[in-house]
Order: C-alpha cells, then sequence, then structure tokens
C-alpha cells in the first residue's frame, strides 16, 4: 500500500511523470548555473591565479551537468519509457554532484547539501523506492568521495582520523535517509490528495454535466435571477419560447424580456416570506406571436438560508388556454339548453293558471259574478307578476350586467344594507356585524349589494324558527388555502373574505353539490335562480364563493374578493 502507484496510473501516469521530469530538467539548470556562480565566487577569493587541478574539474562539472540537460532536453519529446529516463536522470545526478563535492574540497565541499534536493526529486518522481535508491546510491558516492586518500584540492581530512571520517559519512548517510522518509511520505501524502482531487473533479464535471442535460432536457422554461432581477441563467427551452437567445438575456432584467411576470410572480416573495406564486400572463415572443405563459417562482437560498435570488419556472400554456376557452364556450352552450329547457318548465305553470283563468273568464257561466271574475283577475295578475319575476330573475343570471370595478368599503355596503333589511327581517332574527372599517375591495358596488341581499334573504328563510345572522370580513393572505370555492385559481392577488353565517336549517350534502346550479331550489315557491345568480356575480368580479353547511347546524357563506387600498 506504501509503494509509489504503477506507471499509468491517472494519479502517476505518463503526463503526471513527464511533468515532473520537465520541472527537474529546469530545476537541474537552475542549479548548475547557481554551482557556476558559486564557483566564481570561490576563483575569486583564491586571488586569480593559474587555475588548479580542483577548480578545473569544478568547472567541468558544471559544464556536463549543462550538457546534460541540454542532451535530457533534446530526448524528452521522444521517451517511451519514462520512470526508466527518470531513473537515468537521477544517476547522473548523483554522480554529477559526487563529482563536484569531489572537485570542490571533498568533505569540507559546500556542494554537500545538493544530495538533498537528488533524493527529494527521486521521492517526488518514483515514490518511496525511487528515494531509498537514491539515498543508497547517494551514500555509497559521497562514502567513495570521503575516502579518497587524497581530492585535488588537497588532503579530505587533515587530522587523519578514519574515525571521524566514518561519523562525518555516517552523519550525512542518516540525514539523507531521514529526508528520504520525509520526502517519500509527503510524495504518499501528494499522491493520495491528487487522487482525492481528481475524483472530486471527476464528480464534480460529472454532476455538472447531469444538471446541464437535465436543464437542458426540461420541456420549460427555467431561469435564475440575482438579487437585483438580472437573468443569470436562461435554459433552452426559455430560448424557445421567449425567441431570445441566452447570450442577449443574461444580464437583462426580468421586466425586459418577460414584461409583467415580476408584478405577477415575484411581487408576493417581497416581503421575504417562503412562498411559491404562480399566475398565467399574456406574452408576446420576438415573433409577434401572442401567447400565454403559466409561472412559477420559488427563493433561491445560500448554504446559510440566506435570499440569494429566484428560480423561475415558465410553460407555453396557450393550447391549454385554447383548450379551457373552447371548454367554457362548450359549457355554455349546453348550460344555454339546460336553462332553456328549466325555463319553459317554470313558464308553464304561471301560463296554465292563466289560460284557465282566462278561459273562465271568456265563458258565458261566470257572467254576472263579479266575486269569482276578481278571483279569477287576481290569479292572472298574480301569475303574471311570477312570470315577471322569473324573466327578471332568469335575466341577472344569464346577463349581469359587465361589472364596474372600484375601491368599495366593506362596512359602509354592509350598513346601508342592513338599514334596508330591517323592513323585511323578522323579528325572530338577530343580525349581528362585525365587518372592520378598514377593509376594502375591489368589486362593482352594485352588485356586491345585490349578493349580499340575496344571501340575506336566503339566510332568512333557512330560519323560519329565528336565530342570528352573522356578517363579518377579514383580510386574507393570498396563499392561504381556499376551501371548497366554486371556480379558479388564486393567482398572485390580496384577498378580502366577506362571511355570511346563519343558524338556520342548514344543507345536505346532495343539496351542497348543487346549490349553486340554475333553477335548482328546495323552496316551495323558489325560482332556484338567487345563488346561481350570486355565484355568477361574484365570478364576473374575479372572486370566489364557497359554502358550508350541515343539517341541523347552519350555513356559511364565504365570499372572496380581490383587496384593494383605500383611496387617498
Amino acid at each position: 500500500m506504501d509503494e509509489p502507484m504503477a506507471e499509468g496510473h491517472p494519479a502517476t501516469g505518463d503526463g503526471a511523470l513527464r511533468h515532473r521530469l520537465l520541472v527537474g530538467m529546469v530545476g537541474r539548470l537552475a542549479l548548475s548555473l547557481a554551482v557556476l556562480g558559486a564557483a566564481l565566487l570561490l576563483t575569486a577569493r583564491s586571488g586569480g591565479g593559474p587555475a588548479d587541478p580542483g577548480e578545473r574539474g569544478l568547472y567541468a562539472m558544471v559544464v556536463l551537468a549543462l550538457l546534460a540537460t541540454i542532451v535530457f532536453a533534446a530526448l524528452f519529446p521522444r521517451l517511451r519509457r519514462v520512470r526508466l529516463f527518470g531513473g537515468l536522470q537521477i544517476g547522473v545526478d548523483v554522480a554529477l554532484v559526487s563529482a563536484l563535492v569531489h572537485f570542490s574540497g571533498g568533505a569540507e565541499s559546500i556542494f554537500a547539501f545538493l544530495y538533498v534536493p537528488v533524493t527529494v526529486y527521486a521521492a517526488l518522481l518514483l515514490g518511496r523506492g525511487g528515494a531509498y535508491a537514491a539515498t543508497a546510491a547517494a551514500a555509497v558516492a559521497y562514502g567513495l568521495v570521503l575516502f579518497l586518500p587524497e581530492g585535488p584540492a588537497g588532503p579530505v581530512w587533515t587530522d587523519g582520523s578514519s574515525e571521524t571520517a566514518v561519523a562525518h559519512w555516517g552523519f550525512h548517510a542518516g540525514a539523507l535517509l531521514l529526508v528520504a522518509l520525509l520526502a517519500s511520505q509527503l510524495s504518499r501524502e501528494r499522491e493520495r490528495a491528487g487522487l482525492a482531487l481528481r475524483a472530486t473533479t471527476r464528480d464534480f464535471r460529472t454532476l455538472q454535466q447531469l444538471h446541464e442535460r437535465t436543464v437542458g432536457s426540461l420541456t420549460s422554461g427555467l431561469l435564475t435571477l440575482d438579487r437585483d432581477d438580472r437573468i443569470t441563467s436562461f435554459n433552452p427551452e426559455a430560448e424557445r419560447i421567449t425567441g431570445f437567445g441566452a447570450s442577449e438575456v443574461i444580464g437583462r432584467r426580468l421586466e425586459q424580456v418577460i414584461p409583467g411576470a415580476r408584478e405577477a410572480v415575484l411581487a408576493a416573495t417581497d416581503t421575504g416570506r417562503e412562498v411559491r406564486p404562480r399566475a398565467r400572463l399574456r406574452f408576446a415572443g420576438r415573433d409577434g406571436e401572442l401567447r400565454h405563459l403559466g409561472l412559477a417562482s420559488s427563493p433561491l437560498r445560500t448554504e446559510r438560508g440566506d435570499y440569494d435570488g429566484h428560480v423561475v419556472i415558465f410553460q407555453d400554456v396557450t393550447q391549454v388556454v385554447e383548450m379551457e376557452q373552447e371548454l367554457r364556450r362548450q359549457e355554455r352552450m349546453a348550460a344555454v339548453g339546460e336553462l332553456a329547457a328549466h325555463l319553459a318548465h317554470e313558464i308553464r305553470n304561471p301560463l296554465a293558471s292563466i289560460s284557465g283563468s282566462v278561459q273562465m273568464l271568456e265563458g258565458g257561466s261566470l257572467r254576472g259574478s263579479e266575486e269569482e271574475r276578481s278571483r279569477l283577475m287576481a290569479i292572472v295578475l298574480r301569475e303574471v307578476d311570477r312570470l315577471n319575476g322569473l324573466i327578471v330573475d332568469f335575466l341577472q343570471y344569464a346577463r349581469p350586467a359587465p361589472p364596474k370595478a372600484e375601491p368599495v368599503q366593506v362596512a359602509a355596503v354592509v350598513r346601508d344594507l342592513l338599514d334596508v333589511f330591517e323592513s323585511v327581517r323578522p323579528e325572530s332574527v338577530r343580525i349581528v356585524d362585525e365587518t372592520p372599517e378598514d377593509l376594502w375591495v375591489r368589486v362593482d358596488e352594485d352588485q356586491l349589494r345585490q349578493l349580499l341581499w340575496n344571501l340575506g334573504l336566503n339566510a332568512v328563510q333557512a330560519m323560519p324558527d329565528g336565530g342570528r345572522l352573522h356578517l363579518s370580513a377579514v383580510a386574507v393572505d393570498a396563499q392561504a388555502p381556499q376551501g371548497e370555492f366554486r371556480n379558479g385559481e388564486e393567482g398572485g392577488h390580496a384577498w378580502a373574505e366577506i362571511l355570511v353565517v346563519d343558524d338556520g336549517t342548514g344543507m345536505s350534502e346532495e343539496t351542497l353539490e348543487r346549490v349553486f346550479e340554475p333553477f335548482f331550489t328546495t323552496k316551495k315557491d323558489g325560482t332556484g335562480l338567487g345563488l346561481a345568480t350570486v355565484h355568477r356575480v361574484v365570478e364576473s368580479n374575479g372572486g370566489h364563493l364557497g359554502v358550508e353547511s350541515a343539517p341541523g347546524v347552519g350555513s356559511t357563506f364565504r365570499i372572496r374578493l380581490p383587496r384593494a387600498e383605500a383611496p387617498a
């Protein structure tokens, strides 16, 4: 486990070894030049006389080192066996250093330290085995230098003590062995770090490629925004939907690319709450074609959970919108047929009464009987009024006036309505008003009065034995659960919820399922258009209508309308 990894391993393959060999050659060139400078300095200090054999040998070794570097550099591009070439370099380096030590004073040479970088280089290049081999070669070579009887620069030991020579050699050999141990350990740690780094890099590249493929394969447009709402990424589907290339939109603000997206999708996140609003908007692409986009947004968070921008995902839902419009058209056509059938049924009874009364009035048997004539005329007038009321209710449901939405104070409308309601309220019914003064909605005021009047009358009729009619209102967060509402999704609005609660007889589950259907009624004299009209009015004002009820418990109607700010 401690041996260097085989040649060809990703961490120590030919590429890495070639790089280290190149570094070694550069280092050898630098050391050769440094030795040359030291040799010149030593020569200058000796007085500048004729060169002795030691000086000539020193210069010759420097020249040989430079020549060796040139030869190695020339052979480097054609290498096949890289490790063998590295071992040859280390052997040459040991020989050159030994020659330098020999010619520069032996035991007193200033160049003996050069064995250390050679050993370290061997450890980094060839691992622990290479470091030990270089240490052994250096120790043997240094011993030969020390135990020569006399060097070119004079005697090796001035005192002639062989014990001193052995101690000197042992100290250097031990030092080199320690360097080899440390260098080989360093080499192993370096290899492990290199392997870990390469594994991490490989995993990162794999993850990055997976991310790029995933984002590129999405069938939804995906973009990210920084804290200033500037686009930082734009996937291929986003390019296809918008017609803009990623290079064109990176750095631009979202509103410049998808107008209306900031208000429709991101405005609700400005408060810092964890919300994921959804919205639809109309979008004109670069080609001028009008599309419908469905958008959703989520905040981007740092590792510490701090806000760092947004992720916006969107789709071209034009076909879905067209299908919904076609479905609504078909539903309206079906509803028209059903309404016509119901209306014909409702009209038949009063027409029959009117027809019978008129026939009797035309007959001769009633001549002279004024009382009977008055009774028949009363029937005719009553049924005519009934027909008129039925037609009026039907027209209100089938063709409501277009709403004129404006900020309306809920409490003011409720107060005015209750003042009028006093004339029809039974004494056994108690009214409780808890609508706040500061709550405003955007709605047609007359239509709001109409729907509250219808709900109030419905509540009174549901309490034949008396009870409490409770009216209240509250501001609702944009992301609060809707409950059982009868139309549409919420979008990104803030809402006001008006509650009309009674203590009446309540409704069964079967009745609840059909309570807003036209002409469905449980009352003897009802037309079945009151609650259907309420639902239509709420829907036309962009709101939602829900109901909760149970037999013997009473009913709660929830009207949710877009909230508005009070006029300045």
